[in-house]
């Protein structure tokens, strides 16, 4: 088998993994292969029909993603909020209405769906990146690292492995890690590993012109969020939720049939003239979840410090939207965890 060799290996093609190739390139370092296991770039960010099924909004205070989309010169736009929301305490009783303060903080989404800052990325360096290329083994060697994947072998002084903790697990590290390091790995929740996403699209907003911003919430619910998933340019009108995980088990006509049923409750019987419908559980899939779901409601713990040291003599360390100490599990920390470790990899 033919070893390709590189200065440097980033394994994953997701954000952090992007990041990091955009940082490397714009400092002038080109020495660089991206390992990415699915058939497409992004990771946890995909945009389907114009709807987000993975990372979606940010905030003011999520400094990195601001400061890229103005570098990429992409644009963003507030989530739609006007109008009635609808609030479900029991779906046994009346619905609670009520409008969002405007003064209050909006998340944003960017124009053209999250898709559009993966693109900006790896743009430049697009060539470099091999799909359906998944790692097996990582071993030490003389001088370097050997990655030893389903279809190739790459050498690499320096190796940045971008994946969630846990799927990490699943590569060969020879020698070990240390165990707490292992540990740690295991331990960490890998974000939206248990969301089961739905987005519909419509020809006209018809929530809007009841008077609805389209948005839903309620834990009691057979979708637990709604929103107004439309295009800032008008040209597109979409609805999009996360739909509660006791409907994993049902067969997909069955739940499609429950959640189209439960937004006609709200938002009236026009959601039943869809356009497209589509379904995203990401449990189902195997870049992103592993066979033993584990569903975390309460704060995951993200950025530990064992994350925040290299390994195998400084030649690999472990980067993404886990691992980083600021805004962990957000597209912010995924980020920040890309440059920083852009910057380990060129000192």
């Amino acid at each position: 088998m033919k070893i390709y060799r590189s200065k440097y290996t980033i394994i994953g093609a997701g954000l952090s993994g992007l990041a990091t190739g955009h940082a490397l390139y714009a400092s002038g370092e080109s020495n660089v292969i991206i390992l990415e296991s699915r058939d497409r770039i992004g990771g946890r960010i995909l945009t389907e029909n114009g709807v987000d099924f993975g990372a979606t909004w940010f905030q003011n205070h999520h400094e990195n993603i601001l400061k890229y989309i103005e570098t990429l010169q992409l644009k963003k736009f507030h989530q739609y909020t006007k109008g009635k929301s609808v609030l479900v305490y029991n779906t046994t009783v009346p619905a609670h209405y009520f409008e969002s303060d405007p003064n209050a903080p909006v998340a944003f989404r960017i124009s053209g769906g999250t898709s559009a800052l993966i693109a900006k990325l790896a743009a430049p360096f697009f060539s470099k990146i091999r799909l359906n290329t998944s790692v097996v083994e990582i071993l030490k060697i003389e001088n370097g690292l050997r990655i030893v994947t389903n279809n190739s072998v790459y050498e690499s002084e320096k190796v940045i492995v971008t994946i969630p903790p846990r799927l990490a697990t699943k590569i060969n590290f020879t020698p070990q890690l240390p165990e707490n390091l292992t540990k740690a790995m295991l331990s960490t929740h890998t974000w939206m590993s248990n969301a089961i996403k739905v987005g519909i699209t419509f020809e006209t907003p018809f929530w809007r012109a009841k008077g609805f911003s389209g948005t839903i919430i309620g834990h009691v619910g057979v979708v637990t969020e709604v929103y107004d998933h439309s295009s800032k340019d008008g040209k597109e009108f979409a609805l999009m939720g996360f739909v509660n995980e006791s409907l994993r088990e049902l067969s997909a006509e069955a739940r499609k049939e429950k959640i189209l049923r439960y937004i006609a409750t709200y938002l009236g019987d026009e959601v039943k003239e869809y356009l497209t419908y589509i379904e995203k559980d990401w449990a189902h899939d195997k870049n992103t979840s592993l066979n033993t779901l584990h569903s975390e409601y309460s704060s995951p713990q993200y950025g530990r410090s064992q994350f925040q040291q290299s390994y195998f003599d400084n030649r690999l360390l472990f980067s993404g939207a886990e691992t980083s100490t600021i805004h962990g599990g957000y597209m912010d920390g995924a980020l920040q965890s890309g440059e920083i470790a852009a910057s380990w990899l060129l000192e």
